[in-house]
């Protein structure tokens, strides 16, 4: 009798033991793994400043670039010269201010999209802030063509918001939008299409009570495969664009506990909608999945 408890005291200690072995183990291997975590997060971090930095030291010398070109091109018009030749240097001077334009284009957007984000939350109605994007935009979405109107319903919205990253976010959205109504061609000198902003509040099961914001065009749509990539950096369907506007759009909207869902059918149209939380976010709650 004695020597069966021993044997099963003997035998019990070596399964807790090995189950102890186990247990440390997977902490081991978990500890570990947060700690490669941690030095690839402090990795990306020194390349994001280095590239950052890098960025603001090639602005410099890109501004004295285009100040000299632009000298030139007002030295060359007040030069008396051949006229063939006088024409052709103009030529190359105003194209190598258009690429300066659009390289400082580039390096803008870059660094709003990878810059360091710091919100200056307040409480605000945004039918008022969508109302300041429709009567600023509205002459440029006429000149491409687009009928600009908008839905902001009877009663306030009010969201914590940065008012500044919120109105970018949603003119970035509007610039996709018209870009992409201005592909299906004006009929007959009509408008080529409309882009509608409409102001809602409603509940989201991840999020409670939020607010949205729907940016609907008329456009072409998009077709799955692209839809895929959208807001992923530098693609673009498009030709001149930098690739960033809907990733910096989604980044400004994801900083502010959100995200935007993206509802299109090909050939009819899009509808792009920021979805906000009307209260400040829970630090605890784990971020909002990413559509797209």
């Amino acid at each position: 009798m004695l020597q069966t408890v021993l044997i099963s005291l003997g035998l019990g200690l070596l399964a807790g033991a090995g189950v102890g072995w186990l247990v440390l183990r997977r902490q081991v291997r978990t500890v570990r793994l947060a700690e490669r975590r941690a030095r690839q997060a402090e990795r990306m971090a020194e390349i994001g400043s280095m590239t950052g930095g890098l960025a603001h030291e090639i602005k410099n010398p890109l501004s004295t670039i285009g100040l000299n070109a632009q000298l030139l091109a007002e030295g060359l018009a007040e030069l008396q010269a051949d006229p063939e030749a006088k024409a052709r240097l103009t030529n190359r001077t105003n194209a190598l201010r258009r690429e300066v334009e659009r390289l400082r284009g580039i390096l803008t957007d870059f660094l709003e999209f990878a810059g360091q984000v710091r919100l200056d939350r307040r409480p605000t109605d945004l039918r008022g802030v969508v109302t300041e994007l429709v009567d600023f935009y509205t002459p440029e979405a006429e000149r491409q063509g687009v009928r600009l109107s908008a839905d902001l319903g009877s009663s306030p919205c009010v969201a914590p918001i940065d008012v500044r990253l919120f109105k970018q976010a949603v003119l970035n959205l509007m610039l996709n939008a018209t870009q992409a109504v201005a592909q299906a061609g004006a009929v007959n000198g009509s408008p080529r299409g409309e882009l509608m902003l409409r102001v809602v509040e409603g509940r989201d099961e991840s999020l409670g009570s939020v607010a949205r914001v729907h940016v609907i065009d008329t456009g072409p749509g998009i077709a799955p495969e692209v839809l895929a990539k959208v807001f992923t950096p530098y693609f673009t369907t498009k030709s001149g664009g930098t690739g960033l506007g809907l990733p910096t759009a989604r980044r400004f909207v994801e900083e502010h506990g959100g995200r935007i869902d993206v509802r299109t059918e090909p050939g009819k149209g899009s509808d792009f909608t920021v979805v906000l939380p009307m209260q400040m976010p829970d630090p605890q709650r784990p971020p909002p999945p990413r559509s797209g």
